[in-house]
């Protein structure tokens, strides 16, 4: 008898007296279930802070900062900038003039309103077309900040998460009060963003330089050619990338901090379930005993017996696999999140569906493995006497 036979005849037999262990199955099935829907739920926050945080990107908007250098430690002097600003290949607004805004961010704090807890977050220094780049903007109430002023507009985010961003009132910044003239929603936001005059901004924080330069091109086919002509000014030391690969590197280490979370989690999870599993096939083992000796008494070999095992807990982990990815789509699928200061809706995926059933593959193979040795290496005699 071949092994191909003698695999799918134990099988066979092994899956028809399920009932009969369905306390047991029922064991490895919930706690494959709840690893894996733990692990998506949790993943889902970093695949839904990328998600939204891409949805108001650009393919003609683009990113200049010093050379090699990101986002806080680019410095662009402000010859630079007004050149950079002067390159071919950049959209130009109803007056001729390059649609470029140039920005300096530092960091200022504020307190939940729910919590008291303090968060920080941009206070972006922009210039006065700021509305011309980034035409997702739209004020919801106030005006735009004046050039020259200490004037802030707040992001909605600011205002319904934080205290002291509503219209009118006063903020003390490096001992000056600012006053918030505005809120807006600026699409889907992640953070709470406060903009402000660029030029007071960096007086007020003591800064000659900016953080970056960013551009609106004719259009996103325009790219290589930007990039070949500044690249060819000797006296520009910047570098570009597209809004996108800037965005993406921007959110790099927070995801990376989420998914390692998630992981984390999700392998302690996974390691509970496993012994579960163990103990719950070991358990269908022991009450097989008989059977298995009786197998093995009349030709059927050890490794047929093993892959069977093997194949059976994959079986039972598939479904809890499939039910924990439901059950992290029902709950969690749309929910809202605001770790470290980011506002984002969590997004389980198809492809975080396939994640947790090779999570739950993996723990329904580690799970069956000692238990289908066990059964390889009882002695068939002892079986055969086994009550």
């Amino acid at each position: 008898m071949n092994f191909v036979r003698q695999f799918f005849g134990i099988l066979r037999v092994d899956l028809s007296g399920t009932a009969q262990r369905i306390g047991a199955v029922l064991t490895v099935i919930i706690g494959v279930a709840c690893a894996v829907g733990v692990l998506i739920s949790m993943l889902a926050m970093g695949i839904g802070m990328q998600r939204q945080a891409m949805e108001n990107v650009r393919a003609d908007r683009v990113i200049l900062s010093s050379t090699g250098a990101r986002g806080n430690q680019s410095s662009i002097p402000r010859d630079e900038a007004v050149s950079a600003r002067d390159l071919p290949g950049i959209k130009k607004d109803a007056t001729g003039a390059p649609i470029a805004i140039f920005t300096s961010l530092i960091p200022i704090e504020a307190h939940r309103r729910a919590t008291g807890i303090r968060i920080f977050f941009p206070l972006v220094g922009t210039t006065a077309n700021l509305a011309q780049y980034r035409p997702e903007i739209r004020l919801t109430g106030g005006r735009m900040f004046e050039p020259g002023l200490h004037e802030l507009i707040a992001s909605n985010v600011c205002r319904r998460e934080f205290t002291g961003f509503e219209i009118g009132e006063l903020r003390s910044i490096r001992g000056v009060d600012w006053t918030v003239v505005g809120n807006f929603d600026e699409g889907h936001a992640l953070q709470c963003v406060v903009y402000a005059d660029v030029d007071v901004v960096m007086s007020s924080f003591n800064r000659n330089t900016y953080n970056q330069v960013s551009v609106m091109l004719q259009s996103a086919q325009g790219f290589q050619a930007f990039r070949d002509a500044l690249q060819a000014n000797p006296m520009l030391h910047l570098e570009v990338q597209p809004e996108r690969d800037a965005t993406l590197q921007n959110f790099r280490g927070l995801k990376g901090i989420l998914d390692f979370a998630s992981y984390f989690v999700g392998a302690i999870m996974a390691i509970g379930a496993t012994l579960g599993a163990v103990n719950s096939l070991y358990a269908i083992v022991d009450s097989r005993r008989r059977e298995l000796g009786t197998l093995r008494a009349i030709g059927f070999g050890s490794a047929a017996v093993v892959a069977s095992i093997l194949c059976e807990s994959l079986l039972f982990a598939l479904p809890g696999a499939l039910l924990g990815g439901a059950l992290a789509w029902v709950f969690f699928n749309g929910l809202s999140a605001s770790p470290f200061g980011y506002n984002f809706q969590l997004a389980v995926t198809p492809s975080l569906g396939l994640i947790g059933v090779a999570w739950a593959l993996a723990m329904g193979l580690a799970g069956g493995l000692l238990p289908a040795l066990r059964a390889a290496r009882l002695p068939v005699a002892t079986a055969l006497r086994a009550a």
